[in-house]
């Protein structure tokens, strides 16, 4: 005998076990607020499609952020406006889940206006759940993209003037212009037969993104009674007079039986085939025996600094590509202005055996610095017992701190002495090897024509002088 069971779609969790504070049953939503709506249509549909478990929601900054209280999927919670970008990562990484893109309206159209617009044209395999209030719910009522002419809110209090904040934003209007689209509609849940409609359209996105049928947007007109200050019923009533005639209900974009199922292809990475593109020979590969060293060294996060045109990007390469040689897991990342030569300039290197979690040296084990503004900037930084290696041919004053070791070694000058300035980067490798003892020179010079490929061999046979000198003169030194 059939029976009723009144229970929470397989969509949901049972229990609101994220959610802050004692009240574990029910959402973080006001009263009237159109998202709870909308969360159990989704949820149920999830259900019925049997996609629960394939399924991945993506929620950006705004009321529904905290979505993942609430879904029984996998959950990402990603910056403002970008949970398309986040959206095409997650579905070309997990080509055979459903992803959803939760999103409203301050978010899609404003600061993820460009995000939505690539996604759509890319036909990027995704529904999209776009809730319109036409204001910014969840900072307190601002003008958003989507706000009506005339109506008031916390930045337009005299409502909205076309002349000085131009029009509303009709995303779906926008979106149908484009080629790649599959499916878009426009729905509202201002009374139940609109609920009921706006169910079919949910369906509808999560069965053609089930099937890999691209790019599948819905836009809900929705209401928000706290942030227009009405009651819920007067609400819905504003909704239906003044939000429909501006964005009319329907369906704009339906390709139907003609719609492409979107495959992408697979990159084949064959390590030989990646090296051929890169110009690298395994007959240049050099076999390496990492020497001893001090163990304070093994793990080192480096900032190189100076002015641009002292070969501080070169020199930032040459130790992460000598470490990785070696067999260390390195990263280096650049920073520097607009100018080529004669601006400030800096990059950061960490070398050691574990995961590199962070990619900037922040708080450095050792500074390399090359001008005295360099020095001033980052020796404060350096973690207490680090290192300060500093170009004594430019710094003419000593360091502060007391607390780090610290080598002046003339880089400038022992590179003037060769016939090169240019050859300082490698007169700064030479050192750091001497410093950390973490190089051995003969190895450096050994991958000299790595390090310098395409190049004269006069200029590697300089620069390998260079490695020489900057060791020498740290061990006769120190």
């Amino acid at each position: 005998m059939k029976k009723t069971v009144l229970r929470k779609p397989k969509g949901f969790v049972d229990l609101y076990k994220h959610k802050p504070g004692a009240e574990k049953n029910r959402t973080h939503y006001c009263p009237g607020c159109g998202h709870g709506i909308l969360h159990k249509l989704i949820a149920e549909a999830m259900e019925d499609l049997e996609i629960v478990d394939d399924t991945i929601l993506i929620s950006p900054v705004g009321c529904s952020v905290f979505a993942y209280y609430y879904f029984n999927t996998g959950n990402f919670q990603v910056p403002h406006g970008r949970a398309p970008a986040a959206a095409t990562a997650v579905s070309r990484a997990n080509p055979d889940k459903v992803v959803i893109s939760y999103q409203g309206d301050g978010d899609l159209a404003a600061i993820g206006g460009n995000n939505i617009l690539q996604a759509a044209n890319r036909g990027e395999n995704m529904a999209v759940f776009f809730v319109n209030n036409a204001i910014y719910g969840m900072t307190g009522g601002q003008m958003a993209p989507t706000t009506l002419e005339g109506q008031i809110t916390t930045t337009s209090p005299y409502g909205r003037n076309l002349d000085t904040d131009g029009y509303p934003v009709k995303m779906c209007e926008v979106l149908s212009q484009l080629t790649a689209p599959n499916y878009i509609e426009r729905v509202s849940l201002h009374n139940p037969a609109h609920i009921r409609k706006t169910r079919n359209a949910v369906r509808k996105a999560l069965k053609n993104a089930r099937e890999r049928k691209g790019f599948q947007f819905v836009e809900v007109l929705s209401t928000c009674p706290s942030g227009w200050k009405m009651d819920p019923p007067k609400a819905m009533e504003w909704l239906e007079e003044h939000m429909i005639p501006l964005y009319p209900l329907g369906v704009y974009t339906d390709l139907g039986e003609n719609a492409k199922i979107v495959e992408r292809p697979k990159n084949i990475m064959d390590p030989a085939q990646v090296w051929e593109k890169l110009g690298i020979s395994a007959d240049e590969d050099v076999d390496l025996e990492r020497p001893e060293a001090d163990e304070k060294f093994s793990k080192m996060s480096i900032r190189v600094a100076g002015f641009g045109g002292q070969g501080i990007m070169v020199t930032g390469q040459a130790l992460a590509s000598i470490a990785l040689e070696y067999g260390y897991n390195v990263s280096w990342l650049p920073s520097y202005g607009p100018e080529m030569r004669g601006g400030t300039a800096n990059c950061s290197v960490n070398i050691q055996d574990g995961i590199i979690g962070a990619a900037e040296a922040v708080l450095p084990t050792m500074v390399l610095a090359m001008n005295r503004p360099s020095m001033e900037k980052f020796e404060k930084f350096i973690e207490p017992g680090g290192t300060l290696m500093y170009n004594s041919t430019l710094i003419e004053v000593e360091p502060e701190r007391t607390d780090i070791n610290v080598y002046a070694v003339p880089i400038t000058g022992i590179a003037d002495e060769l016939g090169n300035t240019r050859v300082q980067s490698m007169v700064n490798v030479g050192a750091y090897a001497a410093v950390t003892g973490t190089f051995k020179p003969s190895d450096i010079i050994k991958l000299m024509p790595k390090l310098f490929k395409g190049k004269k061999q006069a200029i590697i046979d300089l620069n390998a002088k260079a490695v020489q000198a900057g060791y020498d003169y740290v061990k006769e030194n120190f």
